[in-house]
């Protein structure tokens, strides 16, 4: 099981607010009592942060603000110690503008090999004054931006098909693929065990960058037709990609993969490209019964025709909280239980993003002055972006920042209703839910029961779904309004209490 650490938001060190690398080695030992396997540590390379770290200005160096690179020299020492890997973000779609490579290109000409690095394009219409397409910008406006040439006239434009700060590197250029090799072995030789590829279905670009046919567009909205990701010529770079990491046979790579197709999704995880990609299926399905079942069976399906194992997540850095997507409040917090108990019944990798453990909802009161995603500045003050799944976690102690920081404040406000949500709290509860996903996750580790790489259906009321685990599990979930009867069986664990064989609402059950 990979736990998703966000690091500005996991645990401060030194005291200015922001997490850091030495938060999450001061912390290895609650992620050990977790039982978590493995680390996905999201960006902390040099970046003037104008997205979250993801606009990076050096890939083979660690951000001061984080700690540098003897922070993480000591958080993977201390974390291989205790057994958990480290896999580490990477960024191969696009760069920061204060990396040198585009900094130098500004100060070239049109044409030159330092522009052939990203994606410069002459403007269309009377001077070349419209952007070279239609595309937008995931986060806002359109997806081009017009520089100044040298000599002061206005000039050439460059993609960004995310915040203007993140131009896109062009994957055609051999000088790209060769610096992200020296990238990737720069990082598996201190001692990184893989990577998480952010934007793993971008990077090659459709010829003559033709127009979209639909415009519109937002985070986390995307369709298989979308010019801008899923071009054929992406797998040639996972295979070269993939070349490197079967160097270091311990290694794992995980793309990010937005891809409806199950026959497109699973080329990506084909022998020689990526060892796993995410699947967001489970994280965007409603709970109902019937399209957890759906989510499911597409998920298992993307992969079996390729021999890879499925992915499963119900929440990360850009995604909005389960609890909140399932309801809010104690309806939320209870179906946001059992669907974790459904996603650690399946075979596959879960990816567990941090602060689920603790039932948190999102935040999406912030006070405006506070937020910081791009999305809002982009969109004009009409969309408030992702804090809200990025607040701090609370530790311990009845007022905030409950032990995230020893600062006055952490970087984004955490709300003072959490005090009973505190891992302090909630470790000395036997029911909570952080008590709930410890028991989880060991048995899931230890069990013979959870044995196999499929699942078989198992008939189910209305409104819930049962299936079963060749080992012998039996996951249940009932996402009906009422109680209804179990399967014949041992109650292994339930996310709320049984009685009579009866199992609540928005509960679910794990039997042998």
């Amino acid at each position: 099981m990979f736990y998703q650490v966000y690091p500005r938001s996991f645990a401060d060190s030194d005291g200015d607010g922001i997490g850091d690398l030495g938060g999450v080695r001061e912390k290895m030992g609650y992620l050990e009592l977790l039982g978590v396997d493995a680390l996905w540590i999201c960006p902390v390379m040099r970046s003037p942060q104008a997205d979250g770290g993801y606009d990076v200005s050096d890939p083979r160096d660690i951000d001061p603000l984080f700690g540098g690179l003897t922070a993480l020299d000591e958080l993977i020492a201390e974390a291989h110690d205790r057994e958990i890997k480290v896999t580490m973000d990477l960024v191969p779609n696009h760069t920061s503008v204060e990396h040198p490579w585009f900094t130098a290109a500004l100060e070239a000409a049109p044409g030159s090999p330092e522009r052939q690095r990203y994606i410069f394009r002459d403007g269309k219409g009377a001077d070349g004054a419209e952007p070279p397409n239609n595309w937008p910008s995931i986060f806002g406006g359109p997806a081009w931006t017009r520089v100044t040439e040298p000599n002061g006239e206005p000039g050439q434009w460059y993609l960004h098909i995310f915040a203007p700060e993140q131009p896109d590197l062009n994957w055609d250029n051999p000088e790209v693929a060769a610096d992200f090799e020296k990238t990737l072995r720069f990082w598996l030789d201190r001692g990184v065990d893989g990577f998480r590829i952010d934007v793993a279905h971008g990077m090659a670009k459709p010829e003559g960058l033709p127009d979209m046919a639909r415009v519109e567009t937002k985070m986390l909205v995307h369709d298989d037709d979308d010019p801008r990701f899923n071009n054929p010529g992406v797998h040639a770079i996972h295979r070269r990609i993939r070349t490197v990491l079967d160097d270091y046979p311990h290694a794992v790579s995980i793309g990010e993969v937005w891809v409806d197709d199950n026959v497109r999704f699973g080329e990506y995880v084909r022998p020689d490209e990526l060892h796993l990609a995410f699947n967001f299926r489970l994280a965007e399905t409603p709970f109902t019964a019937d399209g957890v079942r759906e989510a499911i069976t597409h998920s298992l399906e993307a992969v079996s025709g390729v021999g890879a194992p499925p992915t499963w997540t119900l929440s990360n850095h850009d995604i909005e909280r389960e609890v909140t997507r399932y309801g809010g409040g104690r309806t939320g917090v209870e179906r946001a239980r059992a669907m974790m108990m459904v996603e650690l019944a399946l075979p596959g990798a879960v990816f567990l993003y941090n602060g689920a453990e603790l039932g948190l909802p999102n935040v999406d009161d912030l006070p405006e002055d506070a937020l910081r995603d791009p999305v809002w500045e982009r969109s004009g003050h009409t969309e408030r972006g992702r804090d809200g799944c990025r607040v701090p976690l609370p530790w311990e102690g009845t007022q905030a920042p409950f032990g995230f920081t020893d600062g006055a404040e952490s970087w984004l406000p955490i709300p003072a209703e959490w005090a009973d949500r505190t891992v302090e709290a909630q470790l000395e509860t036997l029911h909570s839910t952080l008590s709930l996903y410890r028991l989880a996750i060991d048995l899931r580790g230890t069990r013979p029961e959870f044995a196999g790489d499929r699942i078989e259906w198992y008939g189910s009321p209305d409104g819930c779904l049962a299936f079963r685990r060749p080992g012998g599990l039996v996951c249940v979930l009932n996402a009906s309004d009422g109680p209804i009867q179990l399967p014949p069986g041992e109650v292994l664990l339930a996310s709320a209490p049984v009685s009579d064989d009866r199992l609540p609402a928005s509960a679910a059950a794990w039997l042998v």
